[in-house]
């Protein structure tokens, strides 16, 4: 008699080796003050403290002077991973080191370094939703303005009907070896994918989108920080 099967366990996978250059300023934009700490430490204290995770890896510039610094509470194992040159390499890059811990159909949510407003709600309803799902799938919201498509000039080409159109967000949910494989393919290719629902759509999967809140903002911008800072404020109010 065979014993009976695990079920999946979940897994978070942070790609932090970007430089954030729109930012403008002289650290990477993970490492800035946010509301007394950094950026980097909200948004991993948010993966930290759910309970389902059973570790966090975060990839990691090789030239990273900064995270050695921190003080991050995190309650479950955080490892490491070396960064690449884009995030479809650091988020290879910190599968490879999940292999010998994850199961092949084990669940892994990769969260950007830059989302520090993400809700542990959305988090646990990304999990409940795709639990069951065949693919995986993403927070995301509807996309609410008026698109318009421009040229490399910047003028009008034409305006995008916004029906059915979503702005990606993280987490981002997929099975371990299915997204390893749709990394490894679309690298294999040439295809540097900007998220891990475009790998997974490149081997005709079809993930799931989940409605969370628009308050997961990603800080790219210097104006993003006040912006995130006032979030981060009212959902402490909230509770």
């Amino acid at each position: 008699m065979t014993g009976a099967r695990r079920p999946p366990r979940y897994w978070a996978v942070v790609p932090a080796a970007g430089v954030g250059s729109r930012m403008g300023a002289e650290i990477p934009k993970q490492y800035l003050p946010l509301a007394g700490r950094t950026v980097i430490e909200h948004t991993l204290e948010r993966l930290c403290s759910h309970p389902a995770l059973a570790a966090v890896v975060v990839a990691l510039s090789a030239s990273d002077t900064h995270f050695d610094r921190l003080n991050i509470a995190c309650s479950r194992p955080l490892h490491r991973a070396p960064g690449g040159a884009e995030r479809c390499h650091s988020v290879l890059n910190a599968l490879d080191v999940l292999e010998g811990h994850a199961a092949e159909e084990d669940w892994v949510l990769v969260h950007d370094a830059a989302r520090p407003c993400v809700r542990r709600d959305d988090i646990q309803q990304l999990m409940d939703t795709v639990a069951d799902h065949a693919v995986g799938g993403l927070l995301a919201v509807p996309v609410r303005d008026t698109m318009k498509r421009g040229d490399d000039h910047g003028v009008v080409t034409e305006t995008v009907p916004r029906e059915h159109l979503w702005h990606a967000l993280t987490p981002q949910m997929f099975r371990f070896g299915e997204l390893r494989a749709a990394l490894r393919a679309a690298l294999a290719d040439g295809a540097l994918v900007t998220d891990e629902a475009a790998a997974m759509e490149r081997l005709g999967r079809m993930p799931v989108l989940v409605a969370g809140h628009g308050d997961n903002i990603k800080i790219t911008r210097p104006e993003d920080l006040s912006l995130a800072a006032f979030h981060l404020q009212q959902q402490e109010a909230q509770g």
